[in-house]
């Protein structure tokens, strides 16, 4: 409801006040405006409900255009592609950069002898530098670790926009660091994961959809505030002034939406996490404890996941781990029924665990 419907909302009611005077005298919308305040309300309502269903349904490829996987020429995804490569490694010198400038301030400010200390660049003062100094630059240095950590940590992966590798890195979390594929296995990971966990992820990409559902809907009332400049009763200035103002407020939604996703990304950093021994347990193997093993172990199970079986996949049989007599997953035994007589059609002592066929005369 946060993510779609409230946006839907925002603007329709947009909308209706800037542009509905210009629109009163349409034939479509005469009726529309000519209702009562309760029909209209209702009618809001109605149509934010709908209209959000519809855009919840049609999310991926909505996001697929904004990440450049849809509707992008080749060529212009070469391009923004190999641009935002140079940009991760231009962050990446940078990062680098800071750390050092601020390895050596650590150094010249700790007290040592003069033998001891190492030696201060020409033009550098000796002694503490001045605190504010010291602030900015961990300030510089966080905020430059925030826009590196938002590309995928391999140059393969990078996608021609920000909101592409933003998405990106959070995908491609599980497979770097476990050879997880959680795009691949995400339906039985977030099956056996925490619910907490589970619920996170809901939380962080709600904030997500929410900003792009602006995007596309401040992008939509542009174009209808153009185009009703046409219209004999449209006001021109309240129109043009509308569109220019939406027309800021879309990069600003886009950057907040690429904002957004570092919560989104830690939230899928912490399903995967804690999700990896549920899954493995749910799966029937066996967690390694070598980190080696355990990226082998995951590696043959997306790849088992992703492609037909093949003969290879009996090498993960040294992972798999089978039912105990105390494992509730195991087959129930079954009760021992014996041949002898139960002892109500017969004076004999009933065998153990033996019923009787029939009641005693």
């Amino acid at each position: 409801m946060v993510g779609w419907i409230l946006p839907t909302a925002i603007n329709l009611a947009i909308l209706a006040i800037t542009m509905g005077p210009s629109l009163r005298q349409a034939p479509m919308t005469h009726q529309i405006f000519a209702a009562s305040p309760g029909a209209k309300a209702l009618l809001l309502l109605t149509a934010s409900v709908l209209m959000g269903l519809i855009l919840n349904a049609l999310q991926i490829p909505l996001y697929r255009v904004l990440e450049g996987y849809l509707f992008w020429p080749a060529r212009l995804y070469a391009r923004r592609s190999r641009h935002h490569r140079g940009r991760r490694r231009e962050l990446a010198d940078e990062v680098a950069r800071t750390r050092s400038a601020r390895r050596a301030a650590a150094e010249r400010a700790q007290p040592a002898d003069t033998a001891q200390r190492p030696l201060i660049p020409d033009g550098a003062a000796p002694g503490m530098s001045d605190p504010r100094d010291e602030v900015a630059t961990a300030t510089q240095q966080a905020l430059l670790g925030e826009r590196l950590a938002r590309y995928p940590v391999q140059d393969d992966q990078v996608t021609p926009t920000r909101l592409g590798n933003a998405i990106r890195r959070l995908e491609e979390y599980g497979y770097d660091r476990y050879r997880l594929d959680s795009q691949v296995l995400w339906n039985e990971l977030t099956a056996t994961a925490p619910e907490q966990a589970r619920r996170q992820v809901d939380i962080a990409r709600t904030s997500v959809d929410f900003f792009i559902a602006l995007l596309y809907g401040h992008t939509a009332l542009v174009a209808m505030a153009l185009g009703a400049t046409s219209v004999d009763s449209a006001d021109p200035p309240i129109l043009l002034g509308t569109a220019g103002v939406l027309s800021i407020l879309c990069p600003l939604w886009y950057r907040a939406a690429v904002a957004a996703t570092d919560e989104w990304a830690a939230a899928v950093r912490a399903l995967v996490n804690l999700g990896r021994h549920p899954l493995a347990q749910a799966m029937g193997l066996n967690l390694p404890q070598d980190i080696e093993e355990e990226r082998e172990m995951w590696r043959m199970v997306s790849r088992m996941s992703r492609t037909r079986f093949h003969e290879r996949a009996a090498a993960l049989n040294r992972f798999r781990s089978f039912p105990g007599p105390d494992d509730p997953t195991s087959a129930p035994a079954q009760p021992n029924v014996s041949a002898r007589p139960c002892g109500t059609c017969c004076p004999e002592a009933p065998a153990p665990g033996c019923r009787p066929t029939r009641p005693p005369a």
